[in-house]
């Protein structure tokens, strides 16, 4: 036997209309809850309205420097200005005012003596660095370096401990052309260092120094290269 609904009781018809009547009652309760207060608004009214117009003002505080007052004025003494009356009858001398240049006047000019030139004392001890025409090697820088590279020895402690460099050598070009005062500035090893030493002083004469037109003497630097093969 099979069960069968009545349309009137059928409640699927009715759910729409129920659920817009639970939206007008949610709606119609939040609106009295806005509406409903307890509190009391109290609406304070400004009738003057200029008062509100107003600028805050800063006034900085400024200090000034008192300023010294002025030096007092020197004292001026007083001059007393005397005047002596002198009477009509004396005698005064006459003086000549004239301005004329005599003429036949002979005036005698003495030229002051002339200085003879001081010469230059010729002093031994006088070294120069730098002269306008400096020491030249006999046949120039090229004959310089065949002339070391042809003559050095190669220390044979050096040669077996593979010490190879190069010494800087300064010496002095004496005037006559000969060859002082060798030292080294810039050592490498002991050995090289002496057979640098060694070649520089067994070089020939140079060409020495000019300074002024006569010859001086003058410092020279020569590097003397020490390379393995």
């Amino acid at each position: 036997m099979s069960i069968k609904k009545s349309p009137k009781v059928n409640l699927e018809d009715k759910r729409l209309t129920y659920i817009l009547l639970g939206f007008v009652f949610a709606l119609s309760v939040i609106y009295v809850a806005f509406e409903w207060t307890d509190r009391d608004v109290t609406v304070h009214v400004i009738e003057n309205t200029d008062a509100l117009d107003f600028v805050d003002e800063v006034v900085m505080n400024t200090q000034q420097d008192d300023t010294p007052p002025p030096p007092p004025e020197p004292e001026v003494p007083e001059v007393i200005e005397q005047i002596t009356v002198v009477e009509d009858d004396v005698e005064t001398k006459d003086i000549d005012f004239s301005s004329e240049d005599d003429k036949d006047k002979v005036q005698e000019v003495i030229a002051a003596p002339i200085a003879a030139p001081k010469e230059e004392e010729d002093d031994e001890t006088v070294i120069f660095q730098v002269v306008e025409q400096m020491p030249e090697f006999p046949g120039g820088q090229a004959a310089l370096m065949k002339y070391l590279s042809s003559n050095v020895r190669y220390p044979v402690a050096a040669l077996e401990n593979n010490i190879q460099g190069r010494v800087i050598v300064q010496f002095t070009v004496r005037r006559d052309g000969s060859i002082a005062d060798v030292q080294v500035v810039r050592p490498v090893n002991p050995a090289l260092d002496r057979e640098a030493v060694r070649l520089i002083s067994s070089m020939p004469k140079w060409k020495a120094g000019m300074q002024r037109g006569k010859a001086v003497h003058c410092k020279f630097t020569v590097p003397v290269t020490f390379k393995l093969q």
